[in-house]
């Protein structure tokens, strides 16, 4: 059985950079932000360090392809090992999406940019895990180059989720249709194909200095990657909508895949012609929009911030605007703020979304966490109409949905699977949820 990250989609553990960060330094208490809606419930001192273990591991669990000998879930072994074939290319590796057998390329990239994103802001401080993720990131990264080795085509899914959905298996065991979908200039994706490219733009500055000649290669994909994506406009969902939807349609259109994935190579290559990009198009791809959901599908609220760090650290005067636009979205989910628009349930949680709500928590505290790094550094706050909110108030905030999610809440359980003495047993999870091939090594037929 796993021991590792949430009961739902790997994409949503993107909490990997706070947990040091929250143990390291963390002085800003707001008794307040525990008592919502009156309901007081005990409060535990977490030990972030294995809970940024488990965020780890939780990837070597998802692995598609090869496995290598330092393994760590043993549990695990090679699988998908002829994906691709279906179109004459090598699509071996990646992560499977949630507890199914199927790559989606889209959140799979997401989750790329925002592990890359946590070490570059956050890597300093995760001490030996940093390898751990450095290793996670190219794990991903290995298999994006692979989806984009062709130009002005990316693959972008690798398995029929329709009928993978209705076929519970190992995926050693996987013998449902190993279907290839992509992308090209007949059928564009400007929003997959510009999130790929901040995926590998990210992993670049991470690897700058560790592994420059992979740096480069990276870059270099990002860079074609990126003019592929702005010059063949459109929703990959829109060519692909049988295959794609409803499970990761794009529902929030391409604009905010642009500014990002703009943002990123501005941030990666420290090229002029991305600054320009942004200052000329930002308006028209959403970066005023006063939207503040943040995650696989819309973009803004992230690039936002993002664009902020050039002004506020990097002085880059062409993206001030950025800090009113963060601060716009900061507002919003700040509780009890002016023009405060989030709803937090009566323990304390931020709420999104009825359905995969985790997703949401943790992006939004990254963000938190992440702009509060940037105000520190610039000495400044936040402007909330009247009201002013220290970079100490927004780590409170994110500390406080991370505690709720380790097991600060009404239930006292914690929503990571291995972590604490109460958590989900009966997870969404093929591979976990079935005996290993090590115990149980004949074939375990479709459920």
């Amino acid at each position: 059985m796993s021991l590792l990250g949430f009961s739902y989609a790997f994409r949503v553990i993107i909490f990997l950079s706070l947990f040091f960060f929250l143990c390291n330094g963390f002085s800003y208490f707001d008794s307040s932000l525990y008592n919502t809606h009156h309901h007081r419930h005990h409060l535990a001192k977490h030990n972030y360090k294995d809970a940024l273990t488990k965020s780890i591991l939780f990837f070597e669990g998802q692995r598609s392809g090869k496995l290598p000998p330092n393994q760590r879930m043993t549990w695990r072994r090679n699988s998908g090992l002829s994906d691709g074939s279906a179109l004459h290319v090598d699509l071996v590796g990646g992560y499977y999406d949630a507890g199914d057998n199927i790559k989606f390329g889209f959140p799979m990239a997401f989750t790329t940019t925002m592990l890359s994103w946590s070490v570059i802001e956050f890597g300093g401080l995760m001490k030996s895990e940093l390898p751990n993720a450095k290793v996670a990131i190219r794990w991903a990264t290995d298999y994006l180059l692979k989806a984009t080795s062709r130009p002005n085509t990316i693959y972008v899914q690798v398995g029929d989720a329709n009928k993978d959905h209705s076929c519970w298996e190992r995926p050693e065991d996987m013998d449902t249709q190993r279907s290839v979908f992509k992308v090209d200039k007949n059928t564009p994706g400007s929003d997959v194909a510009a999130e790929t490219a901040a995926a590998l733009a990210a992993a670049a500055i991470v690897f700058r200095k560790s592994d420059p000649s992979y740096s480069k290669i990276l870059l270099t994909r990002a860079i074609r990657v990126f003019a592929f994506a702005d010059r063949y406009r459109g929703t990959y969902s829109a060519g692909l909508k049988p295959d794609v939807c409803p499970f990761y349609c794009s529902y929030s259109g391409y604009q905010d895949e642009l500014l990002w994935g703009a943002a990123w190579l501005q941030k990666a290559t420290r090229n002029l012609k991305y600054l320009n990009y942004i200052k000329v198009n930002g308006q028209i791809l959403g970066a005023a929009e006063y939207d503040n959901t943040f995650g696989w599908d819309n973009k803004h609220a992230g690039a936002r911030i993002l664009l902020s760090k050039g002004f506020l650290v990097q002085k880059m005067k062409t993206l001030s605007e950025y800090k009113g636009h963060a601060d716009n979205f900061i507002c919003s989910v700040i509780p009890g703020a002016p023009f405060s628009i989030s709803q937090y349930t009566p323990g304390g949680l931020l709420f999104k979304m009825a359905d995969e709500n985790m997703q949401y928590v943790t992006s939004t505290s990254f963000l938190l966490l992440t702009y509060a790094k940037y105000l520190t550094s610039a000495r400044t706050v936040v402007h909330c109409g009247g009201s002013v909110y220290t970079p100490g108030r927004l780590r409170a905030i994110a500390k406080r949905q991370v505690d709720y999610l380790l097991g600060d809440n009404p239930l006292r359980m914690s929503y990571m699977v291995g972590y604490g003495p109460k958590f989900p047993r009966r997870i969404h999870h093929r591979a976990s949820s079935l005996p290993c091939v090590a115990s149980h090594p004949a074939k375990i037929q479709c459920h």
